[in-house]
């Protein structure tokens, strides 16, 4: 057996050298190697695992499926009490990205000295995405996959308020010139907040006439690694100035914050802690839980945080505002807790009528276009995690338009940004390898609860400054790490790819600099132009999007050197399946809603008679071969 090994290995690296030589020869790319190292590895180990024992092999499956055995699938639905502390579990997961955006807004929103209003963003995005996620999860994509804000509303949201007429007053920054209840402080905050709104507001009917085109298809095939990496990675780069504000407020509770991140995300992760458990057939029980890999981000600001009140009731921080030092006590935001009421109801409209610029509308759009092709590749990574089939066509189409009217209702709301699919959590399905829907709809609703006890919010809101700039020095640098992960699809031995990327990244940094430095030589006489160019030219992910997606479509290259080959194979079209997964929830599509002419909706189920049929009489065959065995 072992010669005849040796033999087919002999033969199968001949082949491969043999391939390599003839994809030289045909293309002469920059790297041929990049092509075919994946195809060869397989192929040796196709071999061996024919080779293999019978007895062997068998062993070999049932190890692989045990491992990859789901405890729930998407279609299962846990026992009630599983389901409430998994969707707590998920609500904690999303709840450092969630609870990120409003403190990162509240500065260019003029609030930095009103935790109280902070406490009422925070409630509110909650509630937002609680609604978000039911819509997703009941008439969406029907995927496992909650919805919160997005960092992709970020950059082009503080490039509109960062506008002459947007930024905020001197006054507005000083602790002891701030009343918080005056009239005059409650215009400037909520002005500024009905501008996003309206922008959110009108970009999201682009994403919803999109999504329910099935337009969506047809832009994926432009949009490849090469456009999205810069995109994603400039969501996060320019934002290195408020990473670095917060976090040199106090750069020890900072540096500390990270610390703990770092090693309870990276260097303890694999380490499962003892905890109380119950079952019905092992009783009460200590089971072994991933806790630094499920909590990284929670335990890190929460020891922070403890740390920080000691050292505060201790008066080893300073009492004097002036003082470096003094946000890092826990005090400072302490009244915001006796403030906030217990119950608050948020309602669209909340801030007042949500106003609308032509500026703010085509920076949001930047970031529409971003998330939807994020979702896409969220919606692949989903369905594969959580044991469904690919997603096919009409539910992606789905999705995207249900995340559209999830950015409406954020705008109407008033979150100060829209809703995405949350990677995070898709990262979690694969942790507690529970891929049910009903846990996210659970989650959910706890989404929508929490959103409505104020309490809750203020309680984040009440979070030291330093203890955010360290969050924000891991969140942002993982951010920037995934747009730049997106290369991997792409040959990046290539001399072409090099060129795309370098320049667009180091355009999508530069121009908007230049731009704020020189914002007169750009005016062109007319107000509504000059906001659209300063917007558009100050948004890092715009240009360095528009820079990879331009060069990428006109300079020569092969599909596979692009890496769209590989980059469709993960989240491109995937083929139809007629599984009950992605049907409408109630019979809707099956027994109901089924007129002729909704096959032609692109986010319509599939009409699923003949499948039924066949499946009918595949039953009958099977019947008849066990009635005559």
């Amino acid at each position: 057996m072992n010669s005849e090994f040796i033999q087919l290995k002999k033969e199968s690296l001949s082949a491969a050298h043999n391939t390599l030589a003839m994809a030289k020869a045909c293309n002469g790319l920059d790297s041929a190697k990049f092509k075919i190292d994946d195809a060869n590895h397989y192929h040796i180990m196709s071999t061996f695992d024919t080779k293999l024992p019978e007895n062997e092999k068998h062993k070999k499956e049932t190890l692989d499926n045990n491992r990859n055995k789901l405890a729930y699938t998407v279609t299962d639905i846990p026992p009630w009490y599983l389901c409430i502390f998994l969707g707590i579990q998920h609500y904690l997961t999303a709840l450092g990205g969630i609870v990120a955006i409003p403190l990162i807004l509240s500065k260019e929103l003029c609030l930095t000295y009103d935790p109280l209003t902070q406490s009422h963003l925070i409630s509110t995005i909650f509630f937002v995405s609680g609604i978000c996620t039911l819509l997703q999860v009941l008439f969406g994509v029907r995927l496992p996959i909650l919805q919160g804000g997005t960092f992709a509303f970020l950059t082009p949201t503080l490039a509109m308020l960062s506008l002459p007429k947007w930024k905020c007053p001197e006054w507005t920054q000083n602790a002891s010139l701030v009343n918080a209840s005056s009239p005059i402080f409650v215009e400037v905050w909520q002005s500024r907040i009905r501008e996003v709104q309206g922008a959110i507001m009108v970009a999201s009917c682009f994403q919803i006439f999109v999504g329910f085109s099935g337009l969506i298809g047809f832009l994926m095939r432009f949009i490849g690694p090469l456009t999205i990496a810069p995109t994603i990675t400039l969501i996060a780069l320019p934002l290195f100035e408020s990473a670095g504000r917060d976090a040199g407020t106090h750069w020890g509770i900072s540096a500390m914050t990270t610390f703990f991140i770092v090693l309870f995300s990276q260097y303890l992760r694999n380490i499962a802690l003892p905890l109380p458990a119950y079952t019905r057939s092992k009783k009460c029980h200590f089971s072994k839980i991933y806790l630094f890999q499920i909590f990284p981000v929670l335990l890190g600001i929460s020891i922070s945080w403890i740390i920080c009140h000691i050292l505060t009731i201790t008066n080893t921080f300073p009492s004097n505002p002036d003082s470096y030092g003094y946000l890092a006590r826990t005090d400072v935001k302490g009244p915001v807790l006796m403030q906030a009421p217990w119950f608050r109801f948020p309602y669209p409209g909340q801030w007042g009528v949500p106003t609308i610029s032509l500026a703010g509308v085509f920076g949001i759009l930047a970031g529409v276009i971003s998330s939807m092709v994020e979702s896409v590749g969220d919606y692949h990574a989903c369905a594969r995690l959580s044991g469904a089939p690919p997603p096919p066509k009409h539910a992606i189409n789905r999705g995207i338009g249900i995340e559209g009217i999830g950015c409406l209702l954020a705008g109407a709301w008033g979150t100060g940004n829209g809703t995405t699919s949350y990677s995070e959590n898709v990262g979690a399905l694969g942790i507690t390898r529970v891929g049910s829907r009903m846990v996210i709809i659970v989650g959910g609703v706890l989404m929508l609860f929490m959103g409505m006890f104020s309490k809750i919010g203020a309680v984040f809101a009440t979070i030291p400054t330093p203890v955010i700039g360290g969050m924000f020095l891991v969140m942002f640098g993982v951010i920037a790490a995934v747009g730049i992960s997106n290369l991997q699809f792409a040959d990046m031995n290539s001399s072409r790819n090099i060129f795309i990327v370098g320049f667009s990244i180091f355009s999508g940094l530069t121009v908007p600099k230049w731009v704020n430095n020189n914002v007169k030589l750009i005016e062109t006489g007319i107000v509504e132009l000059d906001q659209v160019i300063l917007v558009l030219l100050t948004t890092g992910m715009f240009v360095g999007g528009f820079f990879g997606f331009f060069l990428d479509n006109t300079i020569p290259g092969t599909k596979e050197e692009r890496g769209l080959i590989a980059w469709n194979e993960v989240h491109g079209e995937e083929t139809e399946d007629s599984s009950d997964v992605y049907d409408l929830p109630f019979g809707i599509g099956t027994r109901f809603c089924t007129a002729s002419w909704l096959r032609y909706n692109p986010s319509w189920p599939k009409p699923r008679k003949q499948s039924q049929e066949s499946a009918q009489e595949n039953g009958n065959m099977n019947n008849y071969i066990e009635s005559h065995h």
